[in-house]
């Protein structure tokens, strides 16, 4: 099987047979070393992932797709979002292949667009994820409309952490993801920080305490 992305990675600090894997995934306009510079500090038993997003917007420049912002409301290439999706799945089956980890203990998380892309793969295919970290990130509406609600859904664990000073995705949208997981049955860990459109050490210290609690 041919590699879908790019990927950095980090096997886990301790000897483990089967460690729990954490996908993260970057924000626009970013790229794979951005996430995975928090590698070193997460818990030691994970196998750590960092993909690169599929678009190529400049030099170690990558996008999971394209958005504007001219009306003053990010409009997305959905056909984009959809292709990304597809190739984070095969990209699972990738990994799978060719590392050894516990295929019911898998999380996925990120920043702003990484963010997004992981609330669709995780609230769209359940089954196949355990965790969704959420920094700084919003859940498309139109992925809300095709969500299933059934017992994998209602397992997942969710942290969502926004900066209530962001300027890029007001805290608006994590506060409607809260109430809409309320609203299915789902209580995440939600937090607001003052900041704005970027990861503190706060939030950072809050996500590894979260993992400990939660793995």
């Amino acid at each position: 099987m041919e590699k879908p992305l790019e990927y950095l990675i980090r096997k886990p600090k301790v000897s483990i047979e089967n460690p729990p894997l954490l996908v993260l995934l970057h924000g626009v306009g970013s790229n794979e070393e951005d996430l995975f510079s928090l590698a070193n500090y997460l818990p030691e038993s994970f196998l750590v992932v960092s993909a690169r997003g599929p678009l190529t917007l400049a030099p170690d420049s990558y996008a999971w797709y394209e958005v504007l912002f001219t009306t003053g409301q990010p409009k997305i290439n959905l056909e984009q979002e959809k292709e990304s999706r597809r190739l984070l799945l095969e990209f699972l089956d990738y990994l799978k292949l060719n590392y050894q980890f516990d295929e019911s203990n898998v999380w996925i998380g990120g920043f702003s667009q990484g963010a997004i892309m992981s609330y669709s793969v995780g609230l769209l295919y359940p089954e196949r994820i355990k965790g969704i970290i959420a920094l700084s990130g919003r859940l498309l509406e139109e992925n809300k409309e095709i969500v299933k609600i059934t017992d994998d859904l209602l397992k997942k664990k969710i942290f969502i952490s926004h900066g209530n000073n962001d300027r890029v995705l007001s805290v608006e949208y994590a506060r409607s993801v809260k109430q809409y997981l309320e609203s299915i049955g789902i209580r995440p860990h939600y937090r607001e920080y003052p900041e704005g459109h970027s990861i503190n050490r706060e939030m950072l210290k809050d996500l590894i305490q979260w993992l400990e609690e939660n793995l």
